[in-house]
């Protein structure tokens, strides 16, 4: 099959053109050709089309063989031009052929036409696929280039010694330089190790192959001195002899994520604490309910001269000490019941002001910055007063040679950029309450640990350590969040983060109503013998008729053979067989007017959800007293 050919001819004799045809057309090529003899139509033609070859006459009146090179060289155009022309001699073919000419055949010999045009024809797919070679390698470069300089990770090739190679803006930034050229100028031990003996103990371990990475991790430093924790991907290149020649290596900054994955193993431990806490405090109210009545019971039976009343009374401060570590332990293990309201935190800090003036000392100076704006939170009073409270004990302590206390206010609303620098918040709308001290400060070890209950920096005998585990409990409990900062030698401010509401902040409860009896039927249900029998026991004393169950079984039959009315179930939450909410259900079916009151000495129940007291319920939270089982009991007995 014939071999297609477009063909240019610049030839002003059409004879001469056809002849030269014919010899193509012999030579097995099927000619596609177009004549021209001047400047205009040359032009014309090279601007329509491309052609694989020009082959020009040397001498034509106006327009000759260089005339017609000289413009294919002027367009910059690869395509072989070879002269055809009668005998122009050598010299002219000499500068024809230095002009950028292919080759010159003589018209008198167009056998050799053939052949250099197969040469030329063949030589021109050579120079095509090397140009398109070489583009795509340029393309490729280009490509490369792009790829490395918009990588999200560092990359560099370094040699042995430590010397940068090349590095790309990504590790720049890594290291905080505003330019490649200045980590170029780095020494890799000196300048981006933090410990420079390092890198030397890596490459010792001299694994590292040019088939794959080797993943290690380390610490290097900042251009600030900051600490970065960084893995790196790396490969050798060697030479023939086995020897390095650079290390190529990614880099990827795992100091957020080291950072993120540190609080959480911190928040599962604080969880996994709480749970034991909270545990240990519910088993202790129990034991601590019993003991409390037991005494006020013993104190109220002998006569005020008997001198066993101070023993008696001995025993009822150590189980009050007791039940305030349970109420810290419940409180860090979010396990406490709160009875929220809304309130203003400004009203709250200034009220406490006199009792911290005092707690305080001359020699420390309490200054407060409040808000006029402040958003109203929902929060127990009580539970806010002793955050102030601890933290002001916590501050006072830190500045053993006096100092400044300033306690600060402020609407505070986070978005998501905040929120990803802080792990442990959540986006929303906060006010702000900052306790901050002049004191001696922390480091980061401790501040790593102190929201640990039982952990301490004071010396033995001077703290329970569930100061801050307590603030730390009550702050997550209500919904918030606590952050601090601190340096040694430098203080340290906690800032706690409530959600704001937008109700109006109320006025503070009615003082408590005397404590009265009664003569109505309670139904008291308690799994814990001792605890029930001192509940019946404080019950009777006040007047009123009392049966008793150990679980929701008996209760129910026993409910079911009473002819008469109960009045009110007394009864613990947390029960083997069923639960005390499940029981209440049960027996309202049975007794329709009866009230209920729930006792419990912590809140992983259904009564309380998160801690918080749903409406409508009453609880009682263990440890109690017979006073305040009293004045509870007739609370709920006469509410209509």
């Amino acid at each position: 099959m014939a071999a297609p050919l477009h063909l240019l001819l610049v030839e002003d004799s059409e004879d001469d053109a056809l002849l030269l045809l014919r010899e193509l057309t012999r030579a097995g090529f099927a000619p596609v050709a177009e004549r021209v003899d001047n400047r205009a139509a040359m032009e014309s033609a090279l601007d329509r089309q491309s052609w694989d070859l020009v082959i020009g006459d040397y001498s034509m009146p106006h327009f000759g063989g260089p005339d017609a090179l000289a413009l294919v060289r002027e367009r910059g155009l690869e395509v072989p031009f070879i002269i055809v022309s009668g005998t122009i001699g050598e010299e002219r073919a000499v500068a024809a052929m230095k002009a950028g000419a292919s080759d010159y055949v003589p018209k008198g010999n167009l056998k050799r036409l053939v052949p250099v045009i197969e040469r030329e024809l063949r030589e021109a797919a050579g120079r095509r696929e090397r140009l398109v070679t070489a583009a795509a390698l340029r393309a490729a470069e280009a490509s490369y280039s792009t790829l490395v300089e918009n990588a999200p990770v560092g990359i560099y090739r370094s040699t042995p010694a430590g010397r940068f190679l090349s590095a790309n803006i990504a590790l720049a930034r890594i290291l905080g330089y505003d330019s490649v050229a200045e980590v170029l100028g780095l020494d890799l031990t000196r300048g981006v190790y933090a410990d420079p003996a390092e890198r030397q103990r890596l490459l010792d371990r001299d694994s590292y192959t040019d088939r794959e990475y080797d993943e290690v991790e380390t610490t290097w430093k900042r251009r600030d001195g900051g600490r970065l924790t960084v893995q790196l991907s790396v490969r050798a290149v060697r030479r023939g002899d086995g020897s390095v020649e650079y290390y190529e290596t990614f880099v990827r900054d795992l100091t957020q994520q080291r950072g993120l994955e540190a609080q959480l193993l911190h928040a599962q431990k604080m969880e996994a604490v709480g749970r034991l806490a909270g545990g240990v405090a519910h088993d202790f109210n129990n034991l601590l309910t019993v003991i409390l009545s037991y005494s006020d019971l013993l104190l109220e039976d002998l006569p005020s001269d008997r001198s066993e009343r101070e023993d008696i009374e001995e025993i009822r401060k150590a189980a009050v000490a007791a039940s305030s570590l349970t109420r810290q332990l419940l409180a860090f293990s979010r396990q406490q019941v709160l009875q929220p309201r809304v309130l203003d935190i400004n009203g709250v800090v200034t009220a406490t002001e006199k009792l911290l003036t005092r707690l305080l000392g001359e020699d420390v100076r309490l200054t407060t910055s409040l808000a006029s704006d402040l958003g109203a939170v929902k929060v127990d009073p009580g539970q806010l007063e002793q955050i102030i409270m601890n933290l002001a004990v916590n501050a006072r302590d830190a500045m053993p040679r006096g100092g400044r206390l300033t306690i600060e206010t402020a609407n505070v609303d986070m978005d998501e950029a905040y929120v990803r620098g802080h792990p442990v918040a959540q986006p929303g709308r906060y006010a702000m309450l900052a306790v901050s001290d002049t004191g001696i400060g922390m480091d980061a070890e401790t501040q790593a640990r102190i929201f640990e209950p039982f952990f301490t920096t004071k010396d033995p005998g001077k703290g329970t350590g569930l100061g801050l585990a307590t603030v730390y409990g009550i702050v997550k409990q209500s919904g918030g969040f606590i952050w601090v900062y601190s340096e040694p030698g430098h203080g340290t401010s906690f800032k706690i983060y409530l959600p704001r509401v937008d109700d109006a902040a109320r006025s503070a409860p009615a003082a408590s109503a005397p404590v009265v009896g009664g003569s109505e039927t309670v139904l008291v249900v308690e799994d814990v013998p001792a605890v029930r029998a001192v509940a019946s026991e404080m019950l009777t004393r006040y007047g009123y008729t009392v049966l008793e169950a150990a679980d929701a079984e008996t209760a129910l039959r026993l409910a079911a053979k009473h002819d008469g009315e109960i009045h009110l179930l007394l009864t613990d939450v947390v029960m083997p067989d069923a639960s005390g909410r499940e029981l209440a259900d049960k027996l309202v079916k049975l007794k329709p007017g009866m009230k209920v009151l729930y006792m419990s000495g912590y809140t992983d129940d259904a009564v309380v959800r998160h801690g918080v007291l749903q409406d409508g319920i009453a609880f009682l939270q263990k440890p109690f007293t017979p006073e305040s089982l009293a004045r509870k009991l007739r609370t709920v007995l006469d509410q209509s």
